[in-house]
């Protein structure tokens, strides 16, 4: 829906993200980008005014703004990520600018370059606008150095030079000055390198070209007949979270949006986690985006190639690099300045085991899906069963789980499911390339593994499983014993422990992970892809009026952009943590069709 605004607005996640599979940006409600790192999602944020709290809100960002401007509109082009920025002033003077990042398909390959394109074009009246822009280096410590021709600017950052070319007067971009718009003004910020053609017509021309592809990708997509619009906008930017060169799909576009206010939860999403990416390609997978599952099971393979016997991190770059350390960027106040600001992630030498089975299932699909470019053979199955072995190995150990507690370890349920899983499908793939003694083997092992969880993680007392092994406390995780098949939904013991979830983790229509202390104190927000699972939950228990209720408000809490973020505020219900979060979109997509109505009985 367009919104409209009268001020720029204090920094908020009300951010609609743009982007081409290579590399992305955020524009918030004024249509300034204040999110966008180069050349790569991991990269330095050359546009980082998002965090840079209340000081300096015109560094780190590339802004457009009319005299005397009193409103501000926006939406994305149908089915793109082409957003749409109207802006207008108190004499009716308006100006529309498009933003995007080009896609499309050039000479045989996708056209991806680490580019941001802007197209200004005049509305009504006589409009004056100023260009505000001032890329950063060396993540928010100093503006870029400049140098200028007569039609392009040139950034000079440490890593990545820039170049914007335009057909605006170049001396009113450097000055900052106001002047009036009477044609169309373009605006390619990209490589530093001459840009050929006349840039109206050849931005024209990308416009065109990347809104076709698009919406050609979404015209492809197997999608419930009840919010469209919600699934659609969803899997958009999922795909946008997908590193296209090597396949890898990032937790989050953003760093260090802190979980709670003042919390220090301030963590750095963008890279792949094991764990994200596998729900992200199972919901696209429902919506038959196969582009973005054959992708991702290219970088799994050479990440399974580059493993130790088989031993796998919660996390890598998109790049497949293993190190990622983390340090704090003390030049960025944070946002809404709540520091610090995380780069790297810590939990990348963390055991996490559930990863295993998260490596296996998604590869499953391989041996016997026909649509695909590249079905999964022999040599696959045998190097999966490195990853299998360790799952079987570390199915009983402690690890820091998956919420990733820094401080201690237990044997984690959902962990041992996991690894269950992965041994329950090497079994299914070796019946179907006709396997039978390894069939035999994983069988067992699975057999086994759900005899040690069912041994150590049912809690007596309280009448359910527990979160760990030999405890009683609950998360919320275990509401995908279902999910994962474990067990059914009729299970008495799952329906004792969907009781005892909602008891204690349910604050009226969110859900908290867990609820007990961590290593930062009582969780202050809820987890909204939790929330999620319980709405899958309750349509499982046959709760279907109540699974929808909760499903509406969810929507109705999205970013204008149509958007979650990670946590949200069960009391204000504000959104927290970082942004877009593929967890959350995932809970639209799978939760869209488990309760929509069918194409058969609409037709």
């Amino acid at each position: 829906m367009p919104i409209s605004q009268a001020e720029t607005p204090s920094s908020s996640l009300e951010l609609w993200p743009i982007g081409n599979c290579q590399v992305s940006g955020l524009i918030d409600q004024s249509g300034a980008l204040v999110w966008g790192c180069i050349p790569r999602v991991d990269g330095d944020p050359t546009f980082c005014a998002l965090l840079r709290g209340d000081a300096g809100q015109d560094l780190g960002t590339w802004r457009f703004t009319l005299e005397n401007q009193t409103k501000v509109t926006q939406e994305y082009v149908r089915n793109t990520p082409i957003l749409r920025t109207r802006l207008e002033d108190a004499s009716g003077g308006a100006v529309d600018i498009f933003d995007f990042c080009p896609r499309f398909e050039r000479q045989g390959r996708m056209y991806r370059p680490v580019a941001y394109a802007r197209i200004v074009r005049p509305v009504s009246g006589s409009p004056r606008i100023q260009v505000t822009l001032t890329p950063m280096n060396g993540y928010g410590a100093s503006m870029a150095p400049i140098t200028h021709g007569s039609n392009h600017i040139r950034y000079l950052n440490d890593r990545h030079a820039l170049r914007l070319t335009t057909n605006a007067a170049v001396g009113y971009v450097l000055d900052e000055r106001y002047f009036r718009i009477e044609r169309e003004l373009a605006f390619f910020l990209g490589p530093d390198e001459p840009f050929g053609g006349n840039i109206s017509h050849e931005l024209d021309a990308m416009l065109r070209h990347t809104e076709s592809y698009w919406q050609l990708w979404v015209r492809g997509l197997a999608t419930p007949i009840d919010w469209q619009e919600a699934v659609i906008r969803a899997a958009i930017t999922l795909k946008l979270c997908q590193h296209e060169e090597t396949g890898a799909i990032v937790a989050a576009l953003t760093t260090s949006i802190p979980e709670a206010p003042n919390s220090q939860r301030n963590w750095d999403y963008r890279y792949c986690w094991i764990r994200d990416s596998y729900y992200t390609v199972q919901a696209l997978n429902r919506l038959g985006a196969l582009d973005v599952l054959e992708k991702y099971l290219s970088y799994l393979r050479n990440l399974v190639d580059d493993s130790h016997a088989g031993v796998i991190q919660p996390l890598y770059s998109v790049s497949g690099a293993k190190e990622i350390i983390e340090w704090e960027a003390d030049a960025l106040p944070g946002y809404r300045g709540m520091g610090p600001v995380r780069i790297g992630n810590a939990a990348y030498y963390q055991i996490q085991n559930d990863v295993y089975g998260q490596i296996i299932i998604p590869n499953i699909q391989a041996f016997s899906d026909h649509r695909l470019l590249r079905m999964a053979n022999k040599d696959d199955f045998t190097s999966l069963e490195k990853v299998g072995e360790l799952a079987w190995k570390m199915h009983d150990q402690p690890d820091a789980g998956l919420w990733e507690l820094r401080t201690r370890t237990a044997v984690h349920t959902y962990s041992s499911v996991m690894s269950w899983a992965a041994c329950d499908r090497l079994a299914n793939a070796a019946e179907v390339l006709g396997l039978g003694d390894r069939h035999k083997v994983w069988k067992e092992r699975a057999d086994t593994v759900r005899k040690n969880i069912d041994a150590g993680a049912w809690y007596e007392d309280g009448g359910h499983y527990a979160a760990s092994f030999g405890g009683k406390e609950l998360d919320a995780s275990l509401l995908q014993l279902v999910e994962l098949n474990y067990v059914t939904a009729d299970d008495p013991r799952f329906q004792a422990t969907l009781k005892a979830v909602e008891t204690n983790l349910r604050r009226g229509e969110h859900m908290l992970r867990y609820a007990n202390e961590d290593d930062f104190g009582l969780p202050e927000t809820a987890f909204n892809i939790c929330t999620f699972w319980l709405i899958e939950a309750l349509h499982m228990d046959g709760r279907d009026e109540e699974a929808r209720h909760i499903f509406e408000a969810m929507l109705a809490h999205r970013t204008r952009s149509g958007l979650l973020s990670e946590d949200m505020d069960f009391e204000t219900s504000e959104l927290w943590g970082n942004f877009p979060q593929t967890y959350s979109l995932v809970g639209i997509i799978n939760c869209a069709g488990l309760l929509s109505r069918s194409w058969r009985d609409w037709r």
